[in-house]
């Protein structure tokens, strides 16, 4: 796991930066603290370090750099590289006035590295080939195929041997080299033979190209932004916000990731108008002065739910997927630990890792001992006792969300949601134990049905098949579990006879857009447009594959991710997700949707395929919710109170224009006297504000 930083004139003219980019300035105690402007002798040089630092926390064990003029190539290494590779590869660095040097000694004189056509930044986080051979960007033995890259290919050891039988020679035991031996043999098609997380760049001298990749379902984060002739990428965004790039504010998506709980990808817009993410399953090809991008993977639509296996049959052969992705995912030159929640997901992957490593690994938790449903201690109990794993257990305090916030908010480049304490604090105790790899259960619930969204899908699907039997067995019990049986049934008739896309507006528009629209200005609510999600896909598939469908691609999976990768990551700790293994997703898409629900039940065959490596407690389980931190029902109202009561009131939210302030307080006081309704939209506002603060007002100047 790693960080990447680029810049090529794809134009093959040397780049020449002619304006002063903004001086992206931190606060006090920041990673990005007193970053220089950059000046105009030197200044492309700098700017690919400056780009480089910025994620010294994707990668603290290594540093590397490659600028490539007309004339050749110049490597270097970095003052966090290990004693032995600066033996192998001169200094890059600078000294407080700014100059590109190749040695910390002051005799050095600067390099001439003014003008290049291609830079490379890499920041180094050691799991696989942990020698001086692993160093990033690394090249074939001709220098002609040169790679950048953050991942991990959990079947590289197939593809060598593979690779090896076809002629070639390996030099080390890195996923990296495997990269460009595959690329060398297949081209572009190489991606199509991995498996596993990744986003890099590659430059291949033979055909002046550059090749860009991130994996099927965006676990690995890859932005990037053209202005003049030259594109900036990098795994952050912060990176590119050190460029001379326009910094126009991306309003439309602001507010709508405001509207539809923290939505942080959409397409591949984000907060910033001219900096774009490379989409999943995709590749982005510069070439002959075009940039191109394609997409290389996609669900096969045309055969979800084509499955002819008999529920036993998936079963096994289900069980069989995920032991094998877990197997892969194992594979590590250091200690690999996992979050363990409690619930299905977490269990299966702690009880299936000890099944296959044959010992016990190290489990991270975190608990509200004052809040009964944020409290899974008697659920982790049970996985530790039938696993005999060693669990460290972190309880957040208020104090803990206060201190933190700024600085998270910086590491994810966007507003926090709710359990972002909850989840750094799990990765800052893993670190703290020497953990860099953690397993997580990311993506479970959007491949298997495990959201309750999927039940009036899944019934409207029982109401268009005409399953009249099922429908008179499952559906009273469904209704009867709680007080909300009339809304139940009005979901499941929209769910009935509503396109996907029309019913995610509909859904959003009435359910969460109305307060919001009486929160924002008049003026700011235009900016979010007519039809908030166009990009819903209307597959021709039942209405459960797909809701999953788009849950994978256009709605919460691409968030998840994006706090996954950037939490664990601010603790140099790389998370890995075995439930999104492509084999294993396109597997269950495949099943009939009766082998993913059966009221009371979801995510059925996977339940099926854990029940013998998992305790009888975890496996009939029904209560299990979104595991959270309890702003909403605690701490907001008592020790964050003073906190959240002085933004509100604070001139800097006042002036942005966009905020119906007496609407604004209505709901605030309203929440302080019990009403919990509006209690997710007040810490939107806040975390906006905290976002803005950083990103906007602190930046030289603004963005304009």
């Amino acid at each position: 796991m790693c960080g990447i930083a680029g810049i090529y004139c794809f134009s093959q003219e040397a780049v020449n930066i002619d304006k002063e980019p903004a001086n992206f300035t931190k606060g006090k105690d920041y990673p990005g603290k007193n970053v220089r402007s950059y000046k105009q002798n030197g200044a492309n040089t700098i700017l690919l370090k400056e780009m480089t630092d910025a994620i010294k926390h994707r990668g603290p064990d290594d540093e590397g750099y490659l600028l490539k003029d007309n004339k050749g190539i110049q490597v270097f290494s970095g003052v966090d590289s290990p004693a032995d590779i600066q033996s192998l590869y001169p200094l890059l660095y600078y000294n407080q006035e700014g100059a590109i040097k190749t040695s910390l000694t002051s005799e050095v004189t600067s390099i001439n590295a003014d003008n290049f056509i291609l830079g490379m930044g890499f920041r180094r986080l050691s799991i696989l080939e942990l020698k001086p051979i692993g160093h990033q960007p690394m090249w074939d033995e001709e220098l002609k195929i040169i790679l950048g890259y953050n991942g991990e290919i959990y079947n590289y050891l197939e593809l060598r041997e593979e690779l090896k039988a076809k002629g070639y020679i390996f030099f080390s035991h890195s996923d990296t080299e495997v990269i460009i031996k595959a690329y060398h043999y297949w081209g572009e098609d190489c991606v199509k033979h991995f498996n596993g997380m990744w986003a890099f760049s590659l430059w291949d001298d033979r055909k002046k190209v550059l090749f860009c990749s991130r994996d099927r379902y965006g676990i690995k984060p890859f932005y990037y932004a053209v202005q003049d002739g030259v594109i900036y990428w990098g795994s952050e965004i912060k990176q590119l916000l050190l460029t001379p790039i326009d910094k126009t504010l991306n309003q439309a998506m602001i507010w709508r990731s405001m509207k539809i709980n923290s939505l942080l990808v959409y397409d591949d817009e984000t907060y910033w108008q001219h900096i774009h993410c490379l989409k999943p399953g995709h590749n982005l090809l510069i070439t002959k002065g075009k940039i191109i991008s394609t997409q290389y993977y996609d669900l096969d639509v045309a055969n979800l739910e084509s499955s002819k296996l008999s529920f036993n049959e998936a079963v096994e052969q289900y069980r069989d997927l995920f032991l094998d992705s877990i197997e892969l995912q194992l594979r590590s030159d250091v200690e690999i630990g996992a979050t363990l929640s409690g619930g299905m997901d977490s269990s299966a992957i702690v009880c299936s890792a000890v099944h296959k490593q044959g010992k016990p690994l190290k489990t991270f938790s975190s608990y509200y001992a004052f809040l009964p449903e944020l409290d899974e201690r008697k659920w982790i109990e049970k996985i530790l006792q039938k696993n005999f794993c060693l669990n460290y257990l972190v309880s957040p305090a208020a104090e803990d969300a206060i201190r933190g916030w700024e600085k998270l908010t910086y590491y994810n480049d966007c507003p926090l949601a709710a359990g972002f304490v909850s989840q750094n604090a799990v990765m800052q105790e893993a670190h703290r134990q020497g953990i860099k790899v953690l397993l997580s259960g990311q993506g479970s619930d959007e491949i298997s049905a495990g959201y309750r969204h999927s039940l009036y899908r899944y019934f409207a699907d029982l109401v268009r098949s005409m399953q009249i039997g099922r429908l008179a067995k499952e559906l009273p019990e469904y209704l009867k579990k709680d007080n909300k049986a009339f809304s139940k049934l009005g979901k499941i008739m929209l769910s009935t006879f509503l396109p996907e896309s029309a019913l995610y507006n509909l859904e959003f528009r009435y359910y969460r857009f109305e307060p919001f629209n009486r929160a924002f200005t008049r003026e700011a609510d235009k900016n979010c447009g007519e039809q908030i999600l166009k990009k819903i896909a209307d597959i021709r598939t039942s209405r459960l594959s797909n809701f999953l469908y788009n849950m994978m691609h256009n709605t919460s999976l691409q968030t998840l991710l994006h706090f996954e990768d950037r939490m664990a990551m601010a603790n140099s700790v790389e998370s890995r997700v075995p439930f999104l293994d492509y084999r294993l997703v396109d597997f269950v898409f495949s099943l009939p949707s009766a082998y993913k629900v059966q009221p009371p039940y979801t995510k059925v065959v996977h339940r099926s395929a854990m029940q013998e490596l998992i305790p009888d407690e975890i496996y009939r389980r029904q209560d299990k919710g979104i595991f959270s931190s309890p702003f909403y029902q605690v701490w907001m109202k008592k020790e964050l109170k003073p906190f959240i009561t002085d933004i509100l009131a604070s001139k800097t939210l006042r002036q942005r224009g966009i905020w119906n302030l007496p609407q604004i307080n209505f709901y605030w006081h309203k929440y302080l006297a019990g009403d919990n309704s509006q209690a997710e939209m007040l810490f939107n506002i806040i975390a906006l504000e905290i976002w803005f603060r950083q990103f906007v007002d602190k930046t030289a100047g603004g963005y304009k």
